[in-house]
């Protein structure tokens, strides 16, 4: 039985040295894109009795997709 050894061919080494300085090019240019902040949500004050159940954006939408 004769075993075999992997050998590199020039084509892999040319696309795996492709492939790294496509991953420098675009690492070096992320973080030149600017995130944009969300805004934060408002704090409402709690109920006196407990509970803090409110109607919220989130909530509507929710109701109206469950609507038949």
């Amino acid at each position: 039985m004769s075993s075999k050894s992997p050998s590199t061919s020039r084509r892999s080494v040319f696309a795996g040295a492709a492939t790294v300085g496509v991953v420098a090019a675009a690492t070096s240019v992320l973080p030149a894109v600017v995130r944009q902040q969300l805004p934060a949500a408002a704090v409402l004050p709690k109920p006196a009795r407990g509970g803090g159940y409110t109607l919220s954006e989130h909530v509507q939408q929710y109701y109206k997709t469950t609507r038949i």
